[in-house]
């Protein structure tokens, strides 16, 4: 069986600044139904059904960043999936959403299908159909229904003053899936980054619904300070403490050689004024940039919460990362120290 082409994940996402310039003018139908639209560029849509139901709504796709096709099936359907974990939801059912060649090999459209269930059905959901076409270009995603209580939506512009700033996975996933087939990354690094990729954000969810999270998001394709940038909005400045930033090896190696992503440039480009550094590390700070494909949920919780959390997680020996913390605004939304 053949390979997939390698030039995707959420690298291959449309620059911040692009989409801004095309959704600028577009105003849809305001519903009343319609709890969360994409007003705030939030993780997902939210509908509310009843007093104690609402359903969450996202799609995702992208071409792959891995030459197996079970496991891109499995990353791209983990990522898919993470926008409803993001909004505080539990996963229903999915759609498959594919591009194919002509010519190809559908036994390498079958392992992707197959490893894009498994996860769903690790999730707790049902896959229920889909859609697929001919395109020279593989790609795969899902379209994701899921459900939550209208009171306890998670949105990912709510922080408090005060808060703390957590994050479940690693960064770095970009330059290292980038850099792999370029023979810059050992095997055991590359896999290290792919076991995360196709870690479900389930797990760090159940945890998280226990507790009183203000406010939360995932972290993927506008990097690690494209999302705090949603998450500060206008109230806020986020205070990064760099030392405490996770990453992936040999990520911060590769920037620093300037192995970098076209899309860490374009978060690059596109939050230029939006970030204050107070560091001289070039390397961390393009990890920073970084997009990632289905990375870690992040939530800003208040100081004796984060604790409570991070001893649950640490007691499952589950990865979890203080990164920094909220204040009132300051001259720029974050600030890295």
């Amino acid at each position: 069986m053949s390979k997939l082409e390698v030039c995707g994940g959420c690298n291959a996402k449309i620059a911040a600044g692009n989409l801004d310039k095309l959704l600028y003018d577009i105003e849809p139908l305001k519903r009343d139904d319609i709890i969360v639209g994409f007003d705030k560029k939030d993780d997902a849509a939210v509908i509310q059904m009843s007093d104690d139901v609402a359903v969450i709504q996202t799609l995702d796709f992208f071409p792959s960043m891995v030459e197996d096709p079970y496991l891109f099936g499995q990353i791209a359907a983990t990522n898919s999936m993470s926008d409803i974990y993001a909004m505080g939801g539990e996963v229903v059912c999915a759609l498959n959403i594919a591009m194919f060649p002509l010519e190809g090999d559908f036994d390498i459209l079958r392992e992707i299908f197959r490893g894009g269930n498994d996860k769903v059905v690790e999730a707790g959901g049902s896959l229920t159909g889909g859609h697929s076409i001919h395109d020279p270009l593989t790609k795969y995603g899902l379209s994701v229904t899921g459900k939550v209580h209208p009171d306890k939506i998670w949105k990912n512009n709510t922080p408090q003053n005060g808060d703390v700033i957590l994050i479940t996975k690693k960064l770095g996933v970009g330059l290292v899936t980038s850099s792999y087939n370029a023979g810059l990354v050992s095997e055991e690094d590359f896999k290290a980054c792919t076991d995360q990729m196709s870690y479900l954000n389930k797990y760090a969810r159940d945890i998280f619904v226990n507790y009183d999270i203000h406010a939360a998001t995932d972290v993927t394709g506008f990097g690690l300070l494209g999302h705090l940038s949603e998450m500060a909005e206008d109230d806020f400045t986020i205070v990064v403490d760099s030392k405490k930033v996770p990453v992936l090896n040999p990520a911060i190696d590769l920037a620093n050689e300037f192995y970098f992503t076209s899309g860490g440039q374009n978060n690059r480009n596109y939050l230029g004024n939006k970030v204050e550094f107070y560091i001289e590390n070039m390397g961390l700070e393009e990890v920073l940039f970084d997009p990632q494909t289905s990375g870690g949920l992040m939530v800003s919780v208040d100081r004796p919460t984060a604790d409570k959390i991070i001893a649950e997680f640490n007691e499952k020996e589950m990865q979890i990362y203080e990164i920094g913390e909220v204040k009132l605004r300051r001259s720029t939304p974050i600030i890295v120290k």
